[in-house]
Parts: C-alpha cells; structure tokens; sequence
C-alpha cells in the first residue's frame, strides 16, 4: 500500500490495510505464475493495482477484489526495508539483499513459503529535497544540518549528511525513515514522531508534509488510495503557533548575543549585555516566511534576560550559550536548541522541530529587485525550449519555457498577458535558480 505524488512513492507500508490473507494467497500466485511463465529465476518485485472496492468497508472485499498487473521490477525497490521489517524466516528477520546475491550465484534459498510468517507493521517515508507547497517541485542546495532522532528508534536509510549539496543531476530523494511497531496505527505514529524530531536543515523537504500525512485519520484508518493526497489534501505546510516562533526566536537572539560576547575584542569578561546606564532593549528582526519576529532582549541583574516578541514577553535565566546552541530556562520551562547561522538564516532545532528564521536586513539590497513581468528559473536546471522571442504577444499561462532539472521538466507560464520584452537565454543554456529567463511586459 502506498501514498504517491506526481506518479511517484512517498509513503509505503507492509502489510496493506485493504490486502488480507486470501487477496494476498491470490496476488502471490499471480506473481508466481508471472515468474514461471517469463522463466525468470531471481529476486524481483512483481506489483499490481487493487481496485478501491477491496478497501475496508469497500463493497466487493477479498474474494471479489479485482486487482491487475502493473509491472515486474527484476531488482529490490526502494520500499524493501518494509518487507525486511514485518517479514520472519524460522523466526529470524529477513535480509533481503543478501537473499539476492545468493540467488545470483546459483544458491537455492535456506527456506520454504511455510517458513515465512509476518510480524508486525511498517511503514516507510521517502524524504525528498522538495518543496510540497509548490507542486513538489524539487528543491537543491546544500544540506547545512542532518540529525537523525535518537529516539524514537526507527531505520534511517540516509543517502546524505552535513555538508551534502544536493544538485540537479540526481533524483531528489534524501533518505528512507522506516519504522516497524507491533500494529499500524503505532508504526505510523512513531514514523510521524521520529521524522518530527529529526534534524534536516538548509533546503526545502518534504518532512512536514511527511508527518501531516502520517498523522492524518484518513490514514490512520487505512483509507489510503492512489488518489489520498488530491482527495485528503494534507497540510503541505507545517504551521507554528506565535508562542512556538517566538521560542524559536528567543533562541536565536540569546544565541547570537553569545555569539557576539564570544566575538567581542575589548571587555569580555563583563557579562553579557551589561551597560553602565539605562539604555534600551537590544533587538533582531526576524522573519519565519511572510511573520515578522521583531525580538526585544535586555539584561537582568540576576543574569538572566527580559525577552519580548510582538505581544509576548518571557524571563529567559540560567542562560548557557555554546556554538552550536543554547541550553535555557524560559519562564520556568528549560528549553534546548540548536543554532545554526548561515548567512542571514538563524536554522533552529528545539522543542518544535525545525524552525528556519531570516534576519531582515537594515537596508534594501537594489541587487535583490526582480525586473517587472521578468520569468524566473525555479532552480538550476538546463533549458530545453524557448518558446518565445522579442516581441511576441503572450497570454497569461502560456508556456514560454521548458526547462529540464531533476529528471523532471518543467514548463514555465507567463504570468499575465503581454509582450516579451527580452529573452535572456537560449536552449541548452545551464541556469541557476532565481535567474530571469525572460521579461514579459504586461498589457495596461
């Protein structure tokens, strides 16, 4: 069973919800059959399509399900952990690859069908450098931190690591986050849980999204079809209360002004923040996509800090910066977080997960203004098409652009009916993302 986007997993599980002992005795003889017929003599996966009425509560159920045959992959695919995971030989777990490579050197298997018993439920999540709230359009960059959880203990499968970058040649998919648990329900659940707390920072993912789905009932309660994401419609985004960002930003503030008492060359060894007069609150203004964070902080006598973010004030003490982070008690409460700074991005990891905040810059930067109708690359990629010159009347929607990234095209619409003013690449041109491909001047 599995959730899927543009045609492609995102979500797989094993044992199915709708497949129960005599829809799974028929799909394996069909398999089998398949197998015979083809002469084919290795490990392999063969995969079908049930139709939605062999779901739970479906009308036909188990014995009248209709189900057809979608392809033979001669190989392991990407969901086989899940396999690995519920699957018991003689009570041992299963190692699948190494049943592979003994099957290629002519070795019969160790064990019959009858040795073969189930054990549980898992679930895997395929992380992608993507961004849900733009179609799934895949996302590059470097990956500035990745921290699998501790707890709880699942199977990470990971293909980076700090200080990956993660570029337009390959398909986007991070890692594989697979857990096992004694029923769905649990295994779903403490999936969610772990990718929740895991660090995964620098690029746009799929994590949240991830997690929504995970946690969805509609899921939880097996009805999970091909079509789930269109006709459930998940949370693609991840939604911080104020209190939740502000936390974030009380960490990042108290975080820097270490930093900055660390940096300082003259007077270290006075506490930080001190004055001898009254003067006022430092602040950083920060922004968590389109909220802006405006944080106040003024030092206490006891060490500690007076903190205000918009309408919410809070008594940071016990105070401990270090360079990665910052240990606090925060109106009584003792909160943990990491800090990253890159750039003008503060990419927090504490009690609410990720948490990316910009630092607003004190003065425009004229080298960030996009020139009016101008079209830009969504990412790096190479330009297949350009479907339009100097000159050309367009129409709001047409497609102007192809471009190729990711193993994916992408066609690239006008905005607003009018006419190119400029073109500003070619076909087999190779272009960063935010590059202007062209300029549409839009009809007054």
């Amino acid at each position: 069973m599995l959730i899927q986007r543009r045609h492609q997993k995102i979500i797989e599980e094993a044992p199915s919800p709708a497949v129960g002992p005599e829809l799974r005795a028929r799909l394996g003889e069909a398999a089998l059959q398949l197998a015979r017929a083809l002469g084919y003599r290795s490990a392999g996966t063969v995969e079908f399509l049930v139709d939605e009425a062999a779901q739970p509560g479906g009308e036909a159920g188990e014995a009248g399900a209709v189900f057809w045959f979608l392809e033979v992959n001669t190989r392991l695919q990407v969901e086989h952990p899940v396999t690995e995971a519920v699957v018991r030989v003689a009570g041992q777990a299963l190692d699948l690859v190494r049943e592979q490579l003994r099957v290629a050197m002519g070795e019969p298997l160790g064990y019959g069908q009858g040795d073969v018993s189930l054990d549980g439920h898992a679930v895997e999540a395929r992380l992608y450098a993507e961004d849900p709230g733009n179609e799934f359009l895949p996302a590059t960059g470097p990956v500035l931190a990745w921290e699998p959880a501790p707890a709880p203990v699942v199977r990470y499968d990971s293909g980076i690591e700090t200080g990956s970058v993660v570029g337009v040649e390959f398909d986007p998919m991070l890692a594989k986050v697979i857990a096992h648990a004694p029923t769905r329900r649990e295994a779903a659940l403490r999936l969610a849980l772990a990718l929740e707390r895991s660090r995964v920072q620098g690029l746009v993912t799929n994590r949240d999204f991830l997690v929504a789905t995970l946690r969805e009932p509609a899921f939880l309660d097996g009805d999970t079809t091909t079509d789930f994401i269109d006709r459930v419609q998940p949370p693609r985004r991840r939604q911080l209360t104020p209190e939740q960002l502000c936390t974030a930003a009380f960490a990042a503030a108290l975080w820097q002004q270490g930093e900055n008492r660390r940096a300082a060359r003259e007077l270290r060894s006075l506490p930080s923040g001190w004055r001898n007069s009254k003067m006022p609150a430092e602040r950083l203004d920060l922004a968590a996509g389109e909220t802006e964070l405006l944080v106040r902080y003024q030092a206490r006598r006891d060490g500690g800090f007076a903190l205000c973010c918009g309408e919410h004030e809070s008594v940071a003490t016990r105070v401990a910066t270090r360079p990665d982070g910052v240990d606090v008690v925060l109106d009584g409460r003792r909160v943990s977080a990491s800090v990253l700074r890159a750039g003008a991005r503060y990419l927090v990891h504490g009690p609410d997960g990720d948490v990316e905040l910009v630092a607003k810059p004190r003065f425009p930067d004229p080298r960030s203004e996009l020139p009016s109708g101008g079209l830009q690359s969504p990412m790096p990629g190479r330009v297949l098409e350009v479907r339009a010159a100097a000159g050309d009347r367009v129409q709001k929607g047409q497609v102007l652009v192809v471009m190729e990234a990711m193993k994916m095209e992408h066609h690239l619409a006008a905005a607003t009916d009018g006419v190119v003013a400029a073109v500003h690449v070619a076909v087999d041109d190779q272009v960063d993302g935010g590059a202007v491909l062209l300029v549409v001047d839009a009809e007054g």
